[in-house]
Parts: C-alpha cells; sequence; structure tokens
C-alpha cells in the first residue's frame, strides 16, 4: 500500500501472502454462486415465489396451538420447493412479526428457517414494525438483494396471536417520559380507530358497508379459487376446550383455506352490532364486523437477484421497486398510509392513477376508507378479493400475504404495478412498489 501524499510505502510491500493470512484457517473456502463477484446498486430483485398457510381464528381454530416456527417454518418450505432451488442456497431468511416473543421469540426467523430445512449456513433475522413487519421483511430482503449482492434471500412474516397475545397481555411495561408525552403509543388500536372515525367524519354507515363489499368480494375468490395458488395446506393439532368443564383435548385439523370470512354478511346483520368501547364510548364506531379479525398463519416470498434468476431459467412473479414509511400522531395511526403512499410514489414519478392494483390493508375499514378518500384511489381496484376485514389479520404475516396476492392477482388481470400499504400502530404508514410480470 503507496500512500497518494508520499512515494514511500506505509506498509511493507510484498507479493507473497504470509502463511497464516487465513484466520479462520479450519472454514472452507467460499464456493459456489454466492462466491461470484457481484455488481451492486444496480442489480433487481425480484420475486420468484410465494406461499402462506391459510388463516385460521385466533384462539378457537386450526393454529391455536401451533408455534410460530411450524407456521413460518411451513411457509419458507414451500417457497422454496415453488422457486425450485434447494434450502442450501437461501443465504438470509429476513421475517416480521407483530409480537416476536414467546412462540414466536428467540428469533423466529432463525429457528424457522431451520425448521424449513435450511442448513446452518442459512442466517435468519427477526424485525417489527408492527402490522407493515411482514412487508417491511420483503422489502428488507429486497434491499440484500440490490445493495448487498446477495443472490436469494427470504422475506415473509408470521404472528401466532392465539399463543402470544395472553402473555404479551401481561407483560407490557410502559416508559414514563413517554406515557406522559405520547399516552397514544399503548393505546389500543381499536380506540385510535374511533377517534380517526370521529374526526374525520368516516360513518358508522360507510364501514359497514365497506365491509360487506370486503366480505362479498373474499367470499367469490374463494369460490373462484383465487387463494389456491398461495395457500399450502397445513396438517395442525388443535386445542379444544370443553365450555362446561374446561377440560382440554387435542384435535387433528388440516388448514387448507381461510376460515375466517363470513360469506353471508348483511348490511342488516353489520348495523345491528355494538361498538366494541360502546360502554366506555357510546359514540364508538367500531364493531366486530368492521374490524379485522384476529387470525394466525405464516408467508413468505423468495426474492432474488433478477439475473440469477436467469441464470436458473426461472420466471418471477414481479420486481421489488421501492418502499417507503412516514409518521403521524400515534393516537391516528390508521391514517398513516395518506403520508406513506404519496412519499413512495413521488420517490418514482408516479401518480395515484398510475398505480393498477392496490393491496391497502384492512386493519379497520375506517382506514382504506380515509385513505381511499384523501389519496383518490379507486375502490374498483383496491382489495380486488378483499381484505383483513373478511381474509382475517395476523399482524405480522399479513404485508408478506398482500405481496403475493398482488403479484399473483395482478399476473391474472394483465396488471404491470401495485402499491402494498397498511397503517401501523405508534403512528405510521408503509408502503411498497412492485412491478408485476
Amino acid at each position: 500500500f503507496v500512500s497518494p501524499h508520499s512515494a514511500s510505502p506505509l506498509l511493507p510491500f510484498t507479493t507473497t501472502p504470509p502463511q497464516n493470512h487465513r484466520r479462520h484457517h479450519l472454514l472452507p473456502p467460499p464456493s459456489g454462486p454466492s462466491s461470484r463477484p457481484r455488481a451492486t446498486m444496480s442489480r433487481r430483485a425480484v420475486i420468484v415465489s410465494t406461499a402462506r398457510t391459510g388463516l385460521t381464528k385466533s384462539f378457537r381454530s386450526g393454529f391455536n396451538n401451533t408455534h410460530g416456527a411450524v407456521m413460518q417454518g411451513h411457509a419458507i418450505k414451500h417457497a422454496i420447493e415453488k422457486a425450485g432451488i434447494s434450502p442450501g442456497d437461501v443465504e438470509d431468511v429476513i421475517i416480521g412479526c407483530g409480537f416476536p416473543e414467546g412462540a414466536t421469540g428467540m428469533n423466529i426467523a432463525r429457528n424457522a428457517a431451520l425448521w424449513a430445512g435450511c442448513p446452518v449456513t442459512t442466517s435468519g433475522t427477526t424485525i417489527n414494525r408492527f402490522c407493515s413487519s411482514g412487508l417491511q421483511a420483503v422489502a428488507s430482503a429486497a434491499h440484500s438483494v440490490m445493495v448487498d449482492g446477495v443472490d436469494v434471500a427470504i422475506g415473509g412474516g408470521v404472528e401466532s396471536i392465539s399463543m402470544v397475545s395472553p402473555v404479551a397481555s401481561k407483560t407490557t411495561v410502559t416508559e414514563e417520559k413517554l406515557m406522559s408525552e405520547f399516552p397514544a403509543l399503548w393505546m389500543p388500536m381499536i380506540e385510535t380507530a374511533d377517534i380517526v372515525s370521529a374526526r374525520y367524519g368516516i360513518s358508522r354507515e360507510a364501514q359497514d358497508v365497506y365491509s360487506v363489499e370486503s366480505q362479498r368480494r373474499t367470499a367469490a375468490a374463494q369460490e373462484a379459487g383465487l387463494f389456491k395458488d398461495e395457500i399450502v395446506p397445513m396438517k395442525a393439532t388443535m386445542l379444544v376446550t370443553d365450555k362446561e368443564t374446561g377440560e382440554t383435548s387435542h384435535k387433528t385439523v388440516l388448514a387448507d383455506r381461510d376460515e375466517c370470512n363470513r360469506p353471508g354478511t348483511t348490511l342488516e346483520a353489520l348495523a345491528g352490532m355494538n361498538p366494541v368501547r360502546s360502554k366506555v364510548d357510546p359514540s364508538a364506531f367500531i364493531t366486530a364486523g368492521n374490524a379485522s379479525q384476529l387470525s394466525d398463519g405464516a408467508s413468505a416470498c423468495v426474492v432474488m437477484s433478477e439475473a440469477e434468476a436467469s441464470r436458473r431459467g426461472l420466471q418471477p412473479l414481479g420486481a421489488f421497486k421501492g418502499f417507503a414509511v412516514a409518521g403521524c400522531a400515534p393516537d391516528e395511526m390508521g391514517i398513516g398510509p395518506v403520508f406513506a403512499v404519496p412519499r413512495l410514489l413521488a420517490r418514482h414519478g408516479l401518480k395515484v392513477d398510475d398505480i393498477d392494483l392496490w393491496e391497502l390493508n384492512e386493519a379497520f375499514a375506517v382506514v382504506p376508507l380515509y385513505s381511499m378518500q384523501q389519496l383518490g384511489i379507486d375502490h374498483a381496484k383496491t382489495n380486488v378479493n378483499g381484505g383483513s376485514i373478511a381474509i382475517g389479520h395476523p399482524f405480522g404475516m399479513t404485508g408478506s400475504r398482500m405481496v403475493g396476492h398482488a403479484l399473483l392477482e395482478g399476473k391474472r388481470r394483465g396488471a404491470k404495478s401495485a402499491v402494498v400499504t397498511m397503517c401501523i400502530g405508534g403512528g405510521m404508514g408503509a408502503a411498497g412498489l412492485f412491478e408485476i410480470f
């Protein structure tokens, strides 16, 4: 090495490195595709496969006793098989989880990768951005391909509300300064939805009408078999509790479809439901019928460099184009997409009308209603096969599910672009842009 400011060498120069230069001499030298030199920054990241479990009702259905590593491992295993690659080809597994503790703790991404049959040389990391965790994971996997030269990664998401929520609700610890300045950080999400409804004039009737349509769209999509390309059936052992005696037993079930939707939902039925918070707020808006359903499940997407997919002769579903987040007041977290979407589109020189398909998470009906109103998004292009109100919403999994579905449905419709977006607890919004092949 020679200093640019001096003709004299700073270190002795030799063409022969010392014999002990490889400190980790017991490890074999790098070999295979991952060791090839590659350009970074200009690489395109493509999604070559997606797989997920069906969604089951939390606490009282199929996955209520299934560890997160099992659900996520199942999704990873089948995403790998769909991609036609070897588990050892995957360099890193990035999994989003809304509550990464208990049965989804201990770095669930790493554990699920091993459960899926990936070798110990495949790494894993778990990330959390509440309801956007699955989308964040797919974006992070794509970033690793685009920036760090990773050839094959997996992005996905998992949530076991059944096994984790009862524990997490008892272990929450607040912080004095934040509780004084931002108490809504710990506010129940349903209360923030009531606030948005009242603050921005989104009526109860409008929310119920929207929810009926979500149920109708999901029922029609199920009838047409539009979710079969993404759901991989999975056997599970369900915990059954006798309501009279309290005794528990186990039952083997097959989760091969989303079971949360109610196809026969009518506007009259929803109008007759009491708001969840009616005892503390008689003017509340949110009911069990116009909110997303608590459910358990997992999803995985195989992300790859476009060059690697071409080398392998694979036909990708689409390409990751970009990701953006934005913050808002914690007590109105439901309006997050209104800030994240314009930021995303502006960075890519696009307008709302340029997007062919929208997946806008239905955490509560008020979220897509307000977002579509403010952004000028056409409902005919949004959640075309229903959303979380009917399908279910495992917090950390939903974003990955929405990505996979947008790509598959977009291809069926001949769409060229899709945006996946959602609100986020704590006062945020996230949005991802995808090209559909």
